[in-house]
C-alpha cells in the first residue's frame, strides 16, 4: 500500500519517531554522569537541528563527535546554570520559609524576594531553552551564549513558549497519561523544536548587530 511506502507522510514521521527515540536513548546515555548533561544535550540538537535544514547525518557517529567538539563549553555553561539554578532553588526555599514564620515588613521583604527569585528563575529556564541549541550551532564565548540566549529567548517569546510548551507536554505525558512515553523523552522533543529553533537561529545568525555567532 502507498501509505506504508518510505516516501509517504506515515513512513516519514513514523521514521522521525524512531529517530526520536534512538537519540533519546543516546541522550539518556551520555547524560547518566549528570555533569555531562550539557555535552550531550548540545550534541543532541547538533543533530536534530540538521535534521531540521534537511540534512541526513548519520545519528550515531555525528552525535559523538559533536560530543567531543562541544564537551568543554557545554560543560562549562551546564555547570554554571546547575550551580545557578541550585543557589535560586536554595533562596527559594530558605525565602519562603521566612515568609511563613514572619509577619509585617519582614513579610513584605520576604515576598518580594521570592517575586526575584521567580523572575530570575524564569530568565534561566529562557536561557536554558537556547543555549545548547546555540553551543551547537555557532561559536562564540561563554558570556555570549548566556546573553544572546536570553535576548533571542525574550526577542522570540512566542518560539520560546512553544519549545516550553513542548518539554513540558512531554513531561507531564510521561508523569500523567503514559510512563512509557519516556523512550521518547528529550529525543523527541529536541527533534519539534529544531524546525521553531533553526529558522530563529537562521533569523538571528544573518542579521547585522545581532550576535548569535559565527556559524559552525
Amino acid at each position: 500500500m502507498r501509505i506504508f511506502s518510505y516516501d509517504s507522510k506515515f513512513s516519514q514521521i513514523m521514521l522521525k519517531l524512531s529517530y526520536g527515540c534512538y537519540l533519546n536513548l543516546l541522550w539518556f546515555v551520555c547524560s547518566l554522569p549528570v555533569f555531562t548533561l550539557g555535552a550531550a544535550t548540545a550534541a543532541l540538537y547538533d543533530v536534530t537541528l540538521r535534521m531540521a535544514r534537511g540534512e541526513e547525518p548519520g545519528l550515531t557517529r555525528r552525535f559523538f563527535q559533536a560530543f567531543r567538539e562541544n564537551f568543554r563549553q557545554a560543560t562549562t555553561l551546564w555547570l554554571i546554570l546547575l550551580g545557578v539554578g541550585a543557589l535560586l532553588g536554595l533562596d527559594g526555599y530558605i525565602l519562603y520559609h521566612l515568609y511563613k514564620s514572619t509577619a509585617g515588613a519582614a513579610a513584605v521583604i520576604c515576598t518580594l524576594g521570592l517575586a526575584l527569585v521567580i523572575v530570575a528563575a524564569i530568565c534561566l529556564v529562557i536561557v536554558l531553552l537556547y543555549i545548547f541549541p546555540l553551543v551547537a550551532r555557532v561559536k562564540n564565548t561563554n558570556f555570549a551564549m548566556v546573553k544572546n540566549s536570553f535576548l533571542i529567548g525574550i526577542r522570540y517569546l512566542f518560539c520560546t513558549i512553544l519549545v516550553f510548551a513542548i518539554h513540558f507536554a512531554m513531561f507531564f505525558a510521561v508523569v500523567a497519561l503514559y510512563t512509557p512515553l519516556i523512550i521518547f523523552g528529550e529525543g523527541l522533543c529536541a527533534l519539534v523544536s529544531s524546525y521553531l529553533l533553526d529558522k530563529v537561529i537562521n533569523a538571528c545568525s544573518g542579521e547585522p548587530g545581532e550576535e548569535a555567532g559565527e556559524a559552525q
